[in-house]
């Protein structure tokens, strides 16, 4: 049983929906002290309500990932609100689906200002009051697509994901003296509220290509977070977690079938 989380300091990017909605619940479950971020005050501020009313520790604040300022300005707000910050769980990301020959160049940017360049402003910003944490940890959340696998109308999206990853594996080198790991969780297909948008084939037909025959939850992947950011975790940096159900591993379909 993990129980080195209790009291700690957790910002969630992205919390008030999704991916990110369940690596808040986890972490609030778990007795830390979570700052839900969300572009929306109200659905940040919904959120936290949820969780408080769950018995547990949660804020809400609106900020946009895209931002230096407004990350400041989150870093601060959870440093003064719940005594410091010792994890952030950089989860903010869009993924708007366009092929190639019809995406534009705005398109592009969009994707990588919220995906790439939002994990690396959070970063930036809580570094000061990561540096004063016993146990800071930061947890991005990445994805299958991009860094392992790929599917059409997800260029810029799978290129965002890849390139978080690049971006760890230096990160964690440049932290490392300062006690700070640098870790990604992948999901696979996971049941969101964008994944449901997608329609019910497209359910169908990921739930059938994975060995465990469905899909993940959003608390599948906050479990994952939780133990990158717990103290067992602390030998771990720059590596990766795949929380697929095992998608990625049959050659084909064929493999499933036997």
């Amino acid at each position: 049983m993990l129980t080195s989380i209790a009291g700690r300091s957790v910002i969630v990017t992205g919390a008030s929906k999704g991916i990110g909605k369940g690596i808040a619940r986890v972490f609030a479950r778990n007795g830390a002290k979570v700052l839900v971020v969300s572009r929306h005050i109200d659905e940040a501020e919904a959120f936290a309500e949820a969780l408080r009313q769950d018995g547990g520790i949660a804020s809400g604040f609106a900020a946009d990932v895209t931002d230096a300022g407004d990350m400041q300005m989150m870093a601060d707000a959870a440093a003064s609100a719940h005594g410091g910050i010792d994890i952030l769980c950089a989860n903010a990301g869009i993924f708007p689906q366009g092929k190639i020959e019809d995406l534009s160049a705005e398109d592009w940017d969009h994707v990588m200002a919220t995906n790439l360049k939002g994990t690396f402003l959070p970063v930036k910003a809580c570094l000061p009051y990561l540096k004063a944490s016993d146990q800071p940890r930061i947890v991005i959340t990445s994805s299958i697509t991009g860094p392992i696998t790929g599917f059409p109308g997800w260029t810029h999206y799978g290129a965002s994901k890849a390139g978080q990853l690049g971006f760890m594996r230096t990160a964690c080198i440049e932290v490392a003296k300062y006690g700070i790991t640098v870790n990604a969780v992948l999901p696979g297909n996971i049941l969101t509220e964008g994944l449901i948008g997608l329609g019910e084939a497209y359910q169908n037909s990921m739930a059938a290509s994975v060995p465990l025959k469905k899909l993940g939850t959003v608390e599948d992947i906050g479990y994952a977070a939780l133990f990158l950011a717990s103290k067992e975790a602390a030998y771990i940096t720059g590596q990766t977690i795949v929380v697929d159900g095992g998608q990625t591993l049959p050659e084909s379909m064929d493999a499933l079938n036997t």
